[in-house]
């Protein structure tokens, strides 16, 4: 039985994903949300755990939050909104030209508050449960894994729109009153957050977890803790929060960057949190799955016949296809772009390109072929799942491949990242931190890591993941990287505008 087989069928309220036959009905749409409420029996202790079984399930995107990732993650110098759809906005968004009334600021901003509320009730449910629960500590791990939860998502937020209100308990209608916190003190919020997490929580792998295989452990609370001290610039909590991590020895780089993206990738001892889908294993019926079909090619030759192809919304940039043809890069860049025969030929165009690896092709090295379209020249393999990996009788793009939000591989790099900026590690070098990511990539060995070094390996390791390197720009002044391929961007353009929606219930938000 898979893993999440088990929490699905946990589920209070489940949220069936059916009828996905196209993208024009999702993509004009935003996502609903709904809840439910019932009388409860708080002395069932047993059924203590429910509460968070539906918070992962809100975690896990079942209920179609499917465009949240693209609109956090679009803007930066390593990924393109792919062209010519029916969505403008979003492509604008990625341009820095931004329509506070596009549907995808609203949806992002009422999924993600819906769910942190989601994380409110479920530590008030915990609590009433503890009441009458004979492990109390239990309880107290419970809601330690709501709050690294609600962090998650609260720091996604705030790097997108900078001060916000932090929902203060499960009722909605306290968001009328509740302040704006700015973006440091949410970041230091978030910090102490984790820091009463910490110490009720598992100190093992997400994927060692018997009860919720894939739930947040103890690491998972320390890597949220890192990326928000790395906002903040505080290098040394920055340091001394991932020390904790590569100190566990509990994990490792999947030596096979091609397939960490694929079905192996899924529980895998890299992650450190990811979303989990599941077609159970079976050719039909119930599938748990995330609607990959944004990233994918619009038009394909899969190796597997009848294979859904994708709706081209999402492209690696000309820019950093460029930089890791500059580098040697052959594990990565052939991981983590799909080529077309039409994208090959543009890069020849410029003549410091004009003779290309032999190994790339428009033909994955699991046998599907990009056929050239209109909206995009690439797309990205890391959003992709091989044909010869569905399982047999489904045929939606990438249905069953899981989600990664935060791997080991970033947690080294951010080490890394802050003894470059001055904070001393006990978790060895950054050489050595650097050097692990370097290998797995074939790369030769580096010696007195310098801070651009460490940022050239972010940008070639975390491309089109969770806007890692627009985040990273901005945070470090770095600005002109982000003005490229026609765009321009200034600092006046680091957040968002609140959703006009928001705006409209949220009075706060008009001051």
């Amino acid at each position: 039985m898979k893993a999440y087989k088990y929490l699905i069928s946990s589920t209070l309220a489940l949220f069936l994903l059916v009828g996905i036959t196209g993208c024009d009905k999702y993509l004009n749409e935003p996502p609903e949300n709904t809840s439910f409420t019932q009388q409860t029996d708080y002395t069932k202790s047993d059924n203590m755990k429910l509460p968070l079984i539906g918070l992962y399930e809100k975690q896990n995107m079942v209920d179609l939050g499917w465009s949240d990732f693209p609109l956090i993650s679009v803007r930066g110098d390593d990924v393109n909104a792919g062209g010519l759809g029916d969505q403008q906005d979003f492509s604008e968004t990625d341009r820095y030209n931004y329509n506070k009334d596009y549907w995808m600021y609203n949806a992002l901003w009422q999924d993600y508050y819906s769910y942190m509320i989601t994380a409110n009730s479920a530590i008030e449910q915990i609590d009433l449960y503890k009441e009458y629960a004979p492990d109390k500590a239990l309880a107290e791990q419970y809601k330690a894994e709501a709050k690294v939860l609600k962090a998650w998502w609260m720091f996604q937020l705030s790097r997108v729109w900078g001060s916000l209100p932090i929902p203060p308990s499960s009722d909605p209608s306290e968001m009328l009153t509740v302040p704006l916190t700015k973006k440091d003190d949410i970041m230091k919020a978030i910090s102490g957050w984790m820091d009463e997490a910490i110490p009720n929580l598992p100190a093992i792998r997400p994927n060692e977890r018997g009860d919720l295989p894939g739930g947040v452990t103890k690491y998972t609370a320390y890597a949220i803790k890192a990326l928000a001290n790395l906002e903040l610039k505080q290098y040394q909590a920055v340091a001394d929060a991932a020390g904790e991590i590569i100190n566990s020895s509990r994990f490792s780089l999947e030596p096979d960057f091609y397939q960490l993206f694929k079905l192996k990738g899924k529980l895998n001892n890299e992650n450190l949190m990811e979303m989990q889908y599941s077609d159970l294993g079976q050719g039909s019926g119930d599938n748990y799955y995330y609607l990959f079909g944004f990233f994918g090619p619009q038009g394909w030759t899969p190796k597997v016949e009848g294979s859904a192809d994708g709706w081209g919304f999402w492209e690696p940039s000309m820019k950093w296809i460029k930089f890791m043809l500059d580098r040697g890069e052959y594990i990565r860049l052939q991981t983590s772009v799909l080529f077309t025969d039409r994208g090959i030929a543009e890069i020849k165009k410029d003549p410091k390109y004009a003779t290309l690896p032999s190994w790339i092709s428009n033909i994955t090295p699991s046998g599907d072929k990009i056929n050239d379209f209109a909206r995009e020249m690439f797309c990205s393999g890391k959003h992709y799942l091989p044909t010869d990996q569905l399982t047999a009788g489904r045929v939606n793009y990438g249905t069953n491949k899981n989600f990664q939000c935060i791997r080991y591989a970033e947690v080294l790099l951010m080490y890394a990242e802050a003894l470059t900026q001055g904070a001393s590690g006990a978790a060895g070098s950054a050489d050595e931190a650097v050097n692990a990511v370097r290998s797995r990539a074939g790369l030769p060995l580096l010696s007195g890591v310098t801070l651009d070094q460490v940022m050239d390996e972010k940008f070639a390791e975390l491309a089109m993941e969770w806007g890692t390197r627009f985040y990273d720009m901005v945070r470090l002044g770095r600005i002109n990287e982000l003005s490229y391929e026609g765009r321009t961007f200034t600092t006046d353009k680091t957040f968002l505008p609140y959703p006009q929606n928001q705006v409209d219930q949220l009075p706060i938000l008009r001051q």
